[in-house]
């Protein structure tokens, strides 16, 4: 498999950290590309948080900027945001929760695996190289070279996060998680106004960052419904039910997970 090398940087509110295997994994080129890198997700921070009084989503969201005069980049997430509701049936709705500083709606949901997503573009002029982008758990992964093994991704188990409930091997593709074991109930119903409470945890791995990071949320909020949604949208997905159950959902010819045996501490192995 070859040395893996690190790095990581604290931007956009949390840990985001690089992987990298083969040719380029290490030395200049990669250095100046990971500058790169952490200045696309530092604009996207920039463009979009809630917290800085004077930033741009905020401003618009006072109406002291119309779209045409607002940063392109919020176009974009909106309208993203507005296909994630309408393909989960308002179950993803970004419009339920206020800017405390802006009072238009909060497009965090969404900016955080675009921004991934967009960023792991520049990785790809790395030739023979493998990488495995992650935010907060959030990750794009691709493997460059022939003889490549996957990257082995460590899905924690939501009542101990040291330990892991199934291993997902990713060549190409995103994972995004969904749940409580971090951050408590705070993943609320936009349809009712309430947390969702039927499921503790919701992972699904698709092709692109962007859509399975909404649609882990939509899964989230979905509850009972999450299987058949997931099934439909052709997902594979490790979804943790509040009873403690775990159930994957996959596609016929979906990605293999790997369920690990009951209490298996992470390994080094995973990400």
């Amino acid at each position: 498999m070859g040395t893996t090398h690190r790095r990581t940087v604290e931007v956009m509110g949390t840990v985001v950290s690089l992987a990298l295997r083969g040719r380029h994994a290490d030395g200049p080129e990669v250095d100046a590309l990971w500058a790169e890198v952490v200045g696309v997700l530092r604009h996207a921070d920039e463009v979009f948080s809630t917290y800085l009084p004077d930033s741009p989503i905020n401003r618009w969201g006072r109406g002291e900027l119309s779209l045409a005069e607002a940063p392109p980049e919020i176009a974009e997430v909106l309208a993203l945001a507005e296909d994630a509701r309408l393909l989960s049936g308002g179950a993803f709705d970004i419009r339920a929760t206020r800017s405390q500083y802006g009072g238009g709606p909060d497009p965090s949901g969404v900016v955080k695996g675009w921004a991934v997503q967009r960023a792991s573009a520049l990785l790809e002029r790395l030739a023979d190289t493998d990488f495995c982008l992650s935010a907060g758990g959030d990750m794009v992964c691709r493997t460059r070279r022939v003889d490549a093994e996957p990257w082995w991704i460590g899905i924690e188990d939501p009542v101990d996060p040291t330990r892991l409930i199934a291993r997902v091997p990713v060549h190409n593709g995103a994972v995004a998680t969904s749940g409580t074991v971090h951050r408590g109930e705070h993943i609320m119903d936009p349809r009712t106004g309430s947390p969702a409470r039927a499921l503790r945890q919701v992972t699904v791995i698709g092709p692109d960052l962007t859509e399975v990071d909404t649609e882990a949320t939509s899964a989230f909020v979905l509850g009972d419904e999450a299987s058949g949604w997931l099934q439909a949208r052709r997902r594979t997905g490790v979804l943790v039910h509040a009873d403690g159950r775990v159930e994957v959902v996959a596609p016929a010819a979906g990605r293999r997970v790997t369920p690990v045996r009951p209490g298996a501490p992470r390994s080094s192995g995973s990400r």
